[in-house]
């Protein structure tokens, strides 16, 4: 799979795909897709960058929203339960799923400069992962990997590396 956010696409489309796949899912599941919720997903698929709670937060003031603290974490923890988001560890922000219809265990690729995001999907059972996991009779239900470098952009621009 190529790296979802650093690879040409059509943007409209992603976002379409994902607003989408988020309404059915939770039609399906008889979840509450408020609008709240659904502007925060779209806060986050604006850009592919991973976004703090409180410049989400800060989003929805400005568009006038009444929100909260709670209000940005309780819409947050809810993309990520669904898998319609990820919390990206290193900066302690979200990311939109790049992929929300598959159940997979998705890798980040951080540029260290502008702090953009791509997710792409190793293959943790057939790596040197999966392979420790299988010599000691493990079975692996969700991996976090992160990786940070400098993202085809930056390296363009001339960043030093």
């Amino acid at each position: 799979m190529e790296a979802a956010g650093f690879a040409p696409h059509d943007h409209a489309a992603c976002v379409h795909q994902a607003i989408s796949a988020a309404e059915d899912y939770c039609e399906t599941h008889k979840l509450r897709f408020t609008p709240v919720r659904r502007r925060v997903l779209e806060i986050l698929l604006e850009e592919h960058r991973a976004l703090g709670a409180y410049e989400i937060l800060e989003r929805l003031k400005q568009e006038g929203h009444a929100a909260q603290p709670p209000v940005a974490y309780r819409c947050l923890d809810f993309l990520v339960r669904y898998g319609f988001a990820h919390r990206i560890e290193r900066l302690n922000a979200f990311i939109a799923c790049a992929d929300p219809n598959e159940d997979h265990f998705p890798a980040f690729l951080i540029c260290r400069v502008c702090d953009s995001v791509a997710e792409t999907t190793p293959a943790p059972s057939r790596g040197l992962l999966g392979s420790a996991a299988r010599d000691v009779g493990f079975q692996i239900e969700q991996t976090t990997v992160e990786a940070i470098g400098v993202c085809p952009d930056c390296r363009e621009a001339g960043t030093p590396a």
